[in-house]
């Protein structure tokens, strides 16, 4: 990732750095290499640190890391309230207390950079270079798309979680099947190799005893997960119970073009780089309406130049998230949010209609009480019943969208963990056979 971001630069509230590049060009590592036996500073030589040229594709879904910890003494948790000092500053306890130049170093080992935060009361919100990074007291979720090494910031976690009295108390790993599976780098060349990975690191291995399925049909968009779970996650905290992401792809041309950066006025005489780069991410966000997905939410949007888009949004104790890669060929955009509603159909029309996709995946992960509190999941019923009709407007027009579900897996995983994933196919109304876009080839990557 080639970029210009000073990174020590202090943490704030809201910060933006000068100019990153988009999110297509990553960084890549050797690949064919042995994985027994691995600690850090061999991971860290050999992996290397090797330029991949752009090669007019970019992997938009993204790997998907969430950490909960709990106190090294044994101690519970209990519940977190946030409180404020007499100067107003915001109590940073836990994971929290993480200073900037440890976030880099975490950052560095998958490969990406920060480039603004937001924070409230409950957590910290980071716009990376490749998708974002939400840290809470007792949990940090860390989302990289494109060629980065995510894995690789797991031991880092468990030796930065240690040094605020911290330990690994429920690990979760996720991502949807590569699309690009050949641009990969170590040790996201395959699930299989990251589970070898997880399993074979000399300062992982006896911390995380977990299992990893897949959900979903392997000739078709499948996701990958896996969980290590050593002690019943507790409830009434901050912990993260639900999370819905939408993948979609094949966005519609049209709004694909809101995310190029010279759709917009360039940096103005009386503007400096950041102040352009931060007028025109908030341009993009009003055009493509991102703003009406998350409302009353903190946002804090990122253009990419020449193209691209990311967007972090808290509220409270929930977070909203976006990254849209619009490249024609690879064009995709994700929405993900861990906030606690009774049933998510309005916001899924909402977002899709966003967008308008040729087809998107869906997923949830949700502990069992996260799940007993819906009252509509998308996810269940017959086939017959997992149709999505998604209204909208062009010109003096109103059209509807027909979203075809073709497949839904579930399974319950550990203790008490829920996850849920579907496909959805845009329904061509002339054509009998809604089957006949279904991707063919096997996929296991």
């Amino acid at each position: 990732m080639k970029t210009n971001l000073k990174i020590d630069d202090p943490i704030e509230v809201k910060s933006n750095s000068s100019t990153g590049s988009p999110p297509k060009h990553t960084n890549g590592t050797s690949t064919a290499m042995p994985i027994y036996g691995y600690d850090d500073v061999e991971d860290e030589i050999q992996s290397g640190e090797i330029d991949r040229p752009y090669n007019g594709v970019f992997e938009g879904p993204e790997k998907t890391l969430e950490v909960v910890f709990r106190p090294i003494n044994g101690e519970g948790r209990g519940i977190y309230r946030p409180s404020k000092d007499t100067h107003g500053k915001i109590e940073r306890i836990g994971m929290r207390k993480l200073g900037r130049p440890e976030l880099d170093r975490l950052c560095r080992r998958a490969r990406c950079t920060i480039l603004s935060s937001v924070s409230n009361l409950y957590l910290d919100a980071y716009v990376l270079s490749e998708s974002s990074l939400f840290i809470y007291p007792y949990s940090v979720i860390l989302k990289t798309c494109g060629t980065t090494t995510l894995l690789r910031c797991v031991a880092t976690l468990i030796e930065l979680g240690r040094r605020v009295g911290l330990e690994i108390d429920w690990l979760g790993y996720s991502r949807k099947n590569f699309n690009f599976p050949w641009d990969q780098s170590f040790p996201h060349e395959s699930f299989h190799q990251e589970l070898e990975y997880l399993s074979s690191h000399r300062s992982l291995s006896e911390r995380l005893d977990g299992n990893g399925y897949t959900l979903g049909p392997v000739t078709s968009d499948h996701w990958f997960v896996f969980v290590a779970d050593h002690t019943k996650r507790m409830s009434n905290n901050d912990d993260i119970d639900r999370v819905l992401n939408i993948m979609m792809f094949d966005i519609d041309q049209d709004i694909a073009k809101y995310f190029y950066y010279n759709e917009y006025e360039q940096k103005r005489e009386d503007e400096t780089e950041d102040e352009a780069v931060e007028r025109i991410s908030r341009e993009q966000t009003k055009r493509a309406r991102i703003d009406t997905l998350c409302p009353g939410y903190a946002i804090d949007p990122r253009a990419f130049e020449p193209c691209g888009y990311s967007m972090n949004a808290i509220l409270f104790r929930s977070y909203t998230t976006m990254h849209i890669t619009p490249e024609d060929g690879s064009s995709y955009a994700s929405f993900e949010t861990n906030q606690q509603v009774a049933s998510y159909d309005a916001l899924i029309h909402n977002v899709v209609r966003a967008f308008k996709p040729k087809r998107f995946v869906m997923t949830l992960m949700a502990d069992e009480d996260g799940v007993k509190q819906m009252k509509d999941i998308p996810f269940n019923g017959a086939a017959s019943k997992g149709s999505f009709l998604v209204p909208f407007s062009k010109g003096t027009n109103s059209k509807k969208m027909i979203y075809k579900r073709s497949s839904v897996a579930s399974i319950s995983v550990e203790d008490d963990c829920m996850c849920m994933m579907g496909n959805w196919t845009l329904q061509d109304a002339s054509e009998d056979n809604p089957r006949s876009h279904k991707t063919r080839g096997y996929s296991v990557s």
